[in-house]
């Protein structure tokens, strides 16, 4: 039995430790607000799928967690790094969350999964090279997993609401703007924008409250803080599985709001779903 578990003890220690880098250094987008000369953007649609950082040799989460798909998913990929997002389709993001979470890939299921791409880091150029770039990268590989997401321009704010508006109505995520001469850059910038018709962000559950009523022995909120120690409760859009079982001390969740109170405390806080690793740190 000793020697059962010697070597149970030696085969832990041998066994590769998942691969975690540093969160790769992307552009960050800012909030979209009335005033903006939207002629001078290219417009996209906010996918709701896992954000993917490929370095011309890997692929890594937002939070810098290795990606492990099949090796056929990614071969033929340019040897440079790429912007983009895990996505199978609208309302279909769990499926491609729980696929990155996945050490041990299945074939069949990354079958339906493509990386659209949408930047490419490491080029020096405006946007409107760095995309024809990118379209002619992609072209080049002959990749049927690696593709671009469409990028479009509109002619003023009212065509941009009526993209929103279309998009939002089908299940998408919203939309997202690129300055058409901005320069790729680490951290937040104005040159990328964000239009939704509500706000989202994330927070860490730190607690539970009981449940009442029809949800009597289940729970009736999550208690979450944010990054800047504020904490509030998330009653909504919990399901009665959720409820059940809630997400434990500890997970990051996102949540989606409409504006902050006078206290800087966000309306209408309402849970969307678990997030599978933390936030990376806003950079300084």
């Amino acid at each position: 039995m000793l020697r059962i578990v010697l070597l149970c003890c030696v085969l832990a220690l041998l066994a590769p430790a998942p691969s975690v880098a540093a969160p790769p250094p992307l552009m960050l987008a800012t909030r979209y607000a009335e005033g903006v000369d939207v002629r001078e953007y290219w417009v996209s649609e906010k996918l709701d799928g896992v954000r993917g950082y490929w370095d011309g040799a890997a692929l890594y989460t937002r939070g810098g967690n290795r990606i492990t798909p099949p090796r056929w998913f990614t071969r033929g990929w340019p040897a440079e790094p790429i912007d983009g997002e895990l996505w199978i389709a609208r309302g279909r993001f769990e499926e491609v969350s729980a696929l990155v979470r996945t050490a041990a890939p299945d074939p069949a299921r990354w079958q339906e999964v493509r990386f659209m791409a949408f930047d490419l880091p490491a080029h020096p150029g405006a946007f409107q090279a760095r995309l024809r770039e990118l379209r002619a990268l992609v072209r080049e590989s002959g990749s049927e997993w690696l593709g671009v997401i469409d990028q479009v321009r509109v002619a003023d704010a009212a065509e941009l609401d009526s993209m929103l508006a279309g998009v939002e109505a089908g299940g998408g995520g919203g939309l997202m703007l690129h300055h058409r001469e901005s320069r790729y850059r680490h951290g937040r910038s104005e040159g990328l924008l964000k239009y939704k018709s509500h706000d989202d962000a994330e927070a860490v559950v730190v607690g539970h409250t009981a449940g009442k009523g029809k949800y009597q022995g289940m729970v009736g909120a999550l208690e979450v803080e944010r990054p800047d120690g504020l904490r509030f409760r998330l009653g909504s859009g919990l399901s009665d599985a959720q409820r059940a079982r809630p997400p434990p001390v500890g997970t990051w969740v996102t949540y989606r709001y409409s504006g902050l109170t006078s206290r800087g405390v966000p309306r209408f806080a309402r849970f969307v779903r678990v997030r599978h690793e933390p936030p990376p740190p806003e950079p300084g």
